[in-house]
């Protein structure tokens, strides 16, 4: 399991960055929020990462902090939440803002996020 990468902010999409560590650049799927936390092209950053393989991919998921990957994880194990629909909430939401709507079972709070309906 590759749980961290540090090294160097290569590229950057509109959900992904490549993360050029000794040479290797590793393609990692985060949320807008850890796309903004990973600085600018070319300088060193650090991304705490879940691997998650099926039988046609593998996806290095990455997250600024180990909590939002832990939220990640939370996410995911939910019936009809896959990594697109955890990423997106965790993009509309700081973890703060989900452990409050959770703990208050503010639904519409997360139904927020891009792609999440009122189920």
């Amino acid at each position: 399991m590759i749980a961290k990468l540090s090294g160097r902010l290569d590229e950057r999409g509109e959900d992904w960055a490549i993360v050029d560590v000794g040479g290797v650049g590793y393609l990692v799927h985060c949320s807008a929020r850890t796309l903004s936390a990973l600085g600018e092209l070319g300088e060193g950053c650090t991304v705490h990462t879940d691997l998650q393989v099926s039988e046609n991919d593998m996806r290095l998921l990455g997250f600024a902090e180990a909590s939002e990957r832990d939220w990640f994880r939370l996410l995911t194990g939910v019936q009809g939440v896959g990594s697109k629909v955890a990423l997106a909430i965790l993009s509309a939401l700081s973890t703060g803002e989900l452990r409050d709507a959770c703990a208050g079972g503010d639904a519409a709070q997360v139904a927020r996020a891009n792609g999440v309906g009122p189920k």
